[in-house]
This record gives C-alpha cells, structure tokens and sequence, in this order.
C-alpha cells in the first residue's frame, strides 16, 4: 500500500468513528455509560447506608435522596450545550416537620451541540473534531416541605461548589485570521478586537467557582414509614470561566 493510500485509510477511518454533530461516538458513549454506573453505585450504597442508620433513628430527624435529571441548558449555555441528563443524591438532617438541611452531590453531562463546534470544525476544516464536557456540584441547601398524608411539596435552595471540565477529543489549533465566534470563547480560546489568538493549541481546560440553585418539588408517598417519589425542578447558576452556567434540571428519584 503507497503512502497516500495508507493516509487516505487512516482519514476515513476517523470520520467513521469521529464525525456527527457533536454527538457522543458509540466508544464515548460506552465509556459515559461506564462511568454514569460507578456514580450510580456509589449513590445506592450511599442511600443503603442513610437507610440503616434511618431504621435505627425512630426520630425521623436523618433525610436522604436519590434521582436521575434531564439537564436543559438556558441562555447564554444553551448556545453551546443540548439537552443531556445526570444524576443526584444527598442526605441531610431534619431540624422539624418543616425545616431540614441537606447536602447534595450532583453529576450532569453538557453533551456539545452542533453549533457548538461548527465554526472550530470549519476554521480547522476538520468534521471529526469532537468535544465533551460535564458539572460536578457538592452544594449546602434549605428546604421547607409541607407533607400531607399522600402528596407534599416544597421548596429548596442552597449552594456550594460548582466544577466544570471541558476538552476535545484531541488538542486543536486556532490558526491565524479566524474571526471570534462565542464557541472559540467556550471552548477556552481567548480573542483580540474580534479575532481569535493565533496559534493557540488547547485541548481541555477546567473552572471551579461558587454557584447556586433554587427549584421546587413534589411527592407522593409510596411506602411506610416516609418513602416518597419525588419530581423536582430546579435552577442551577454557577458564573464559570468564559461563559456562565445555567441550566435547568428537572430530577425524578426516591427520597425519605
């Protein structure tokens, strides 16, 4: 096989695995779902764990959650971001009926959009450029509930560390003359009087700032003493590097 021919191969084998529209690749997928499960594992031990010491505690004052979410992004992160999912869990401590503290950790995917990567594809003139990108929060919230025998609802806020990692699939170029789309700004690269840095080589970059949340939930009860269903919409903002994060998630789990 010549030296073009060996090229050409290797060329059309990466747009087999590579190319989309910034969609996951089945090899990314894989490795997400890999991932999603650990977390997974980790919060059911974590929940099996607040459960027996919940059997122990005829007070009722040790709370605890656990959820899966569909994160939809909001203006100015929707530009960039479609719509992904995540997971949630906490456990917190019930000072009343109606007043408890709660610390939650939650994971979201940020599944790149198309346009979020079209004018780095096309500036590079390469389709098989790919991204990721995820949130990772450990948040202190409030919340005031009313519970009636079969429906509750309440109301919770709060806030804490809000940590966001992005980055290609490999490093990427910026070149010369290429005019500052807002995706070359997501993405990491920074821009002069309306043009990008030349020569910038990134491959992934990381902000760790201070956010906060506020949403609302509903319950149902499903089994004694206080297990309920819970579906909960709530706001995220965290002012991260370059651009903010905001998004809206909508979590649907267990909690007692």
């Amino acid at each position: 096989m010549s030296h073009t021919q060996l090229i050409g191969t290797k060329t059309l084998r990466r747009q087999i695995f590579f190319a989309g529209d910034g969609r996951e690749t089945p090899r990314r997928d894989c490795g997400k779902m890999r991932r999603a499960k650990k977390i997974l594992l980790g919060m059911s031990l974590a929940l099996l764990f607040c459960d027996a010491i919940h059997a122990q505690n005829d007070s009722d004052k040790i709370n605890s959650n656990m959820g899966s979410a569909v994160s939809l992004p909001l203006s100015p992160t929707s530009s960039f971001v479609r719509t992904s999912w995540g997971l949630s869990g906490g456990a917190g401590y019930n000072v009343s009926e109606h007043h408890s503290v709660i610390g939650e950790f939650m994971w979201s995917a940020l599944y790149p959009s198309g346009s979020g990567l079209q004018p780095i594809r096309i500036a590079s003139n390469d389709n098989s450029i790919t991204g990721h990108s995820n949130l990772y929060t450990v948040t202190g919230n409030y919340r005031y509930q009313w519970q009636g025998r079969l429906l509750g609802a309440y109301f919770i806020g709060g806030g804490g560390w809000y940590y966001r990692t992005m980055g290609f699939k490999g490093p990427v170029e910026s070149g010369s003359g290429t005019t500052c789309a807002p995706a070359w700004v997501w993405w990491g690269f920074t821009c002069v009087s309306g043009t990008v840095t030349a020569n910038q080589i990134l491959g992934g970059y990381t902000s760790s700032v201070f956010g906060g949340n506020a949403g609302v939930g509903f319950t149902i009860k499903i089994a004694d003493p206080s297990y309920r269903i819970y579906i909960e919409p709530r706001y995220h903002y965290a002012p991260t590097k370059n651009v903010a994060t905001e998004l809206l998630k909508v979590t649907v789990g267990i909690r007692y």
